[in-house]
């Protein structure tokens, strides 16, 4: 939440560059911590995870930064592929990157600061080594907080000011309900597994977390295709209802605005995939009880992930759609709300 508003307020680069110190140094302090200190591993994995998780809001704003609402789908839906990759080959490109270009090509996306990128700022927002963006030019959309020479003040705003949205606030509270119910499925694998089908090894059973991390991957390159082909197929809606009006067929970038629906474009599939996500996880726990053969469960688990991450992403992107110039705001009470929800199921179950 904190570094969520800050990253609004102050940019994007310099909130990375601090996230990415705090979590480098406590990864140092991690391993040198001593086995009789139980205490200081916890307030340093407490530590650890501020850094490394508030990058997960950070990511949100950027796309949010550079993308229009009929393209943002994609964008988000290839984002959220990142994470989860990330545990598998995170060593390999992050040595890569190290080796190359390492931390010197982030560029400053924050709009208030850039424009649409033109705006020349300084020296702590330019990126030491120009990758994307190179000799733009074009009409800048917005003021530039460093326009005239003068840096405007800096107005902190309450994030957790966004909730009287109750439009926010209610697809919030149903991110949670569904986040907490996929991370109760697999947080409950190694055990259920274990004492369903006594006959796997711990690498067996580790290995059937791939059917529900697949199923994730697939859903979340899926759903960037699904939204942002839905909000192609509501703006045609949209300007056919123009035309039959006699209605300029001006086409929208976006915008919450009342003759475009954008919660029609981003949400109204999700009653199906819900479905499937309900059906699915009920059909996985009777597969378990019953502890028919490994294949039932596991491809259950699939769909499982395949529906929640196309359903968390089609939700969080419309809350994005919803408050763009918060984008890093509303993405961390995103993670607050999915983080304490998985949480509080999860206690309960294990």
């Amino acid at each position: 939440m904190l570094f969520g508003t800050l990253a609004d307020n102050v940019g994007r680069r310099i909130i990375y560059a601090s996230c990415l110190l705090i979590l480098s140094l406590t990864c140092v302090g991690l391993a040198l911590t001593p086995t009789s200190a139980y205490w200081l591993l916890l307030v340093l994995r407490c530590l650890q995870s501020t850094g490394s998780a508030s990058t997960i809001a950070l990511g949100a704003g950027v796309i949010g930064d550079i993308s229009e609402a009929h393209e943002r789908g994609g964008f988000f839906g290839l984002y959220q592929s990142g994470p989860l990759l990330a545990p598998a080959i995170g060593p390999v490109i992050g040595g890569a990157l190290a080796g190359s270009l390492g931390w010197r090509f982030l560029p400053e996306t924050l709009r208030s600061i850039v424009g649409n990128g033109s705006l020349r700022t300084s020296a702590i927002h330019r990126p030491l080594i120009w990758v994307v963006g190179r000799g733009r030019v074009g009409t800048v959309a917005v003021q530039s907080s460093h326009e005239n020479g003068k840096v405007q003040k800096l107005r902190m705003k309450n994030p957790f000011a966004i909730l009287k949205n109750l439009d926010i606030t209610l697809i919030l509270f149903f991110n949670g309900t569904v986040s907490a119910v996929y991370y109760a499925v697999t947080a409950t694998i190694s055990t259920l597994f274990a004492e369903a089908y006594p006959f796997l090894s711990e690498t067996e059973v580790g290995l059937c977390f791939l059917s529900i991390g697949g199923g994730m991957f697939a859903g979340s390159l899926s759903s960037g295709i699904i939204l942002d082909w839905e909000f192609r197929r509501v703006q045609t809606e949209v300007d056919k209802k123009r035309k039959a009006e006699g209605a300029s067929s001006e086409k929208k970038m976006g915008r919450y605005d009342a003759d475009y629906p954008i919660e029609k474009a981003r949400l109204r599939l999700l009653p199906l995939f819900m479905v499937f996500f309900i059906g699915s996880t009920i059909g996985y726990g009777w597969c378990i009880e019953r502890q028919v053969n490994i294949s039932g469960p596991l491809i259950f688990q699939f769909i499982v992930g395949y529906t929640a991450i196309i359903v968390l992403n089609a939700s969080a992107t419309f809350v994005i759609d919803l408050m763009p110039n918060q984008s890093s705001s509303v993405s961390a009470c995103v993670g607050v709300l999915l983080s304490g929800s998985a949480a509080g199921l999860i206690s309960r179950l294990m």
